[in-house]
């Protein structure tokens, strides 16, 4: 009886022992080794991962998703970005990127302005290096930005805008030509622009003065 009873003492043992290590074996596989950057085209892998080291040795099962989230949408280049799960430790993030427009000057600062007009942080990117730059007040070009999409502008085509304390813009294009607008009413300056900047008479000329209401003075 006493023999019975120690064979099943050290066999509770063993097999305890042995389930405690198959379990600690199991934990240890879903804790994460790695983490995947795909779709980035600006933004450095490194950076980004830099900023989810806490994601390393968490259970993949239990990874704190809003804290994930929240220090993604803290890198302002980032638009969106989807998460995936790749079982039993990997951790697969796919970026889109934020698209820049256009390179805002105001007074001393510079800013990347984008497609979706959002003033985002600068720094040097070989791609936008040719970007048309702004020089103004942020705020007010928020608002002429809309202006121009009414119009279907073609902002490839604008080298610089340039705002003025009279609360007006210029736009120089990239063939040269200056267009001078209105405070008020540029609406139709730009439309009426575009209809006739194509016509060969108009070629010749460089500027485009829309200031005196209801003239287009040519020079």
């Amino acid at each position: 009886m006493k023999k019975r009873l120690l064979i099943a003492s050290i066999l509770l043992v063993v097999l305890s022992t042995y389930k405690i290590k198959n379990e600690t074996n199991i934990i240890k596989t879903f804790k994460i080794k790695n983490i995947t950057i795909e779709n980035n085209y600006i933004l450095n892998d490194k950076n980004i991962i830099k900023d989810l080291n806490f994601l390393y040795e968490k259970n993949i099962f239990s990874i704190d998703n809003k804290k994930l989230e929240k220090k993604l949408k803290n890198i302002s280049f980032i638009e969106s970005f989807e998460i995936k799960k790749v079982y039993p430790n990997n951790i697969k993030i796919k970026i889109f990127e934020k698209e820049p427009i256009a390179i805002l000057q105001d007074k001393k600062e510079k800013f990347f302005f984008t497609n979706k007009g959002e003033i985002i942080k600068f720094f040097n990117i070989d791609r936008y290096k040719n970007l048309p730059i702004i020089f103004g007040n942020k705020d007010s070009f928020i608002l002429f930005y809309d202006e121009l999409n009414k119009t279907n502008f073609p902002l490839e085509q604008i080298k610089a805008f340039y705002y003025f304390e009279s609360k007006r813009w210029d736009l120089l294009t990239i063939d040269g030509k200056t267009i001078k607008l209105p405070i008020k009413n540029y609406i139709k300056s730009l439309e009426n622009f575009l209809k006739i900047k194509e016509k060969t008479n108009f070629d010749k000329y460089k500027v485009f003065d829309y200031r005196i209401r209801g003239q287009l003075i040519l020079k």
